[in-house]
């Protein structure tokens, strides 16, 4: 165990870990926009946090300043401009599309997103960094999952309440909680769909003038989540322009450049789903109430926990798959590995054997992933086996990145082993600090 763990020495870690594991895999074209924080909560001092960004114009890494100047501790980052993702007429993710280079389309291609506050480096005045914030994939169900559970908190919903959507409709719905489950264990498109469809039926979410042949009318009047995010100062998570029907992809006016996560502020919101677990958050007023009930809490938590697809920080669920690279070595849960050590997940097989990877593994993680064919994210709370006692590792994580299965060298992966090997390095790095 050392005692070098403060901001800065976090902040190069982080960059060391992210250069390393890019030095390591193929040249990725174009290159890639990666957004990390690490958020620190050791047992017996108080929380360290970083966040650095990488891209084209920022190979070597940006530290984002947080928590700057006068402003509070672990507020929200200053000094660099975020865009938001953008697709062009077909479709496409056009800012990844190989041979595209991002930093020559035109500004407005990207909307603003956020920031805000001094330039980070240079005279007064100096133009802001700017950072495009990959679209989070499916881990924007981690925000859909929040906005049910605050829904169910203010009597808008039930959690045993039958849910009729879709195929799945009649007395034999499932209940709201058994569309939660698949949504984050297993990241079912359908019951992210359910649920959607759900906050819009009760009025959490509101369309004016929405009609179901014009898949993109209507304007979005009433958004309790952003109203909920922005009560909480984590201004980078939006929902934006999902339909009445569930509809959340890009087809359906949602999805790139809707759906937004940066990834620091995706931390600092699990971070208010510990609640009493953790200390106060220090950006909120002294006292501010939880993000949601205990009850809600100890639900979302259970359902991260139960995660099958440990495929991008970590990579268990992989261990048999040929050139596999260790990741945080985190526990699958059981109930996904079969006898002879394969796992099944959403009717899916991927080849054995991972037990012995899953022995070995000395640390939990309650997450949730993202991918696409341009893009992968993860983010969670990883506790070491040490981590009930005064010692241990604890700290959450969270990675967006343009870095999808089309860069994967296999079939069966998510995303380019690069990303697995970012979350080992920095679990090593945590773990050489704190246990």
């Amino acid at each position: 165990m050392t005692n070098d763990l403060n901001h800065a020495s976090l902040a190069t870690a982080l960059q060391q870990a992210v250069v390393e594991a890019l030095a390591a895999a193929p040249r990725f074209d174009p290159a890639p926009n990666i957004d990390l924080a690490v958020l620190v909560l050791p047992r017996n001092g108080a929380p360290v946090w970083a966040n650095v960004l990488f891209s084209r114009e920022f190979p070597a890494g940006l530290v984002a300043p947080i928590g700057a100047g006068s402003g509070p501790g672990a507020g929200a980052v200053q000094g660099v401009r975020f865009l938001a993702d953008a697709r062009g007429p077909d479709g496409t993710s056009l800012a990844w599309v190989a041979g595209t280079d991002w930093t020559a389309l035109p500004a407005a291609t990207f909307a603003a997103l956020a920031g805000g506050g001094p330039a980070v480096a240079g005279a007064a005045g100096a133009a802001l960094p700017r950072f495009i914030a990959p679209y989070p994939a499916s881990l924007i169900k981690l925000m859909v999952v929040v906005a049910v559970a605050a829904l169910v908190d203010a009597g808008g919903a039930a959690w045993d309440e039958p849910w009729p959507h879709g195929s799945a409709a009649g007395a034999l719905a499932p209940t709201v909680a058994q569309w939660c489950e698949p949504m984050i264990v297993a990241s079912s498109n359908e019951a992210t769909s359910a649920l959607v469809a759900l906050l819009h039926a009760r009025g959490f979410i509101r369309r004016a003038g929405w009609r179901p042949s014009e898949r993109d009318s209507g304007r979005e009047t009433v958004n309790g989540l952003h109203a909920l995010f922005e009560s909480q100062g984590l201004a980078t998570l939006r929902l934006a322009n999902t339909k009445p029907d569930g509809g959340w992809f890009n087809g359906d006016g949602a999805g790139v450049g809707q759906l937004q996560m940066t990834a620091w502020d995706t931390v600092r919101l699990l971070w208010r789903l510990l609640a009493d677990e953790a200390p106060p958050a220090p950006w909120l007023p002294a006292g501010t109430a939880p993000l949601l009930s205990a009850p809600s809490r100890a639900r979302l938590w259970g359902w991260l926990r139960g995660q099958a697809l440990h495929e991008v920080l970590s990579s268990t669920l992989l261990a048999g798959v040929p050139g596999w690279q260790p990741g945080i070595p985190a526990r699958l849960p059981a109930r996904w590995i079969t006898a002879d050590g394969g796992v099944v997940v959403a009717g899916s097989r991927l080849p054995p054997d991972v037990r012995p990877a899953n022995a070995a593994a000395d640390a939990s993680f309650a997450h949730k992933t993202g991918s696409t064919a341009s893009y992968a994210s993860d983010a969670g709370l990883v506790q070491g086996d040490g981590a009930a006692g005064a010692g241990g590792r604890r700290y959450l994580i969270a990675i967006t990145t343009t870095l999808g299965s089309r860069h994967a060298p296999n079939p069966d992966l998510a995303a380019p082993w690069c990303l697995p090997r970012i979350g080992a390095a920095v679990d090593a790095w945590l773990k050489a600090r704190l246990e």
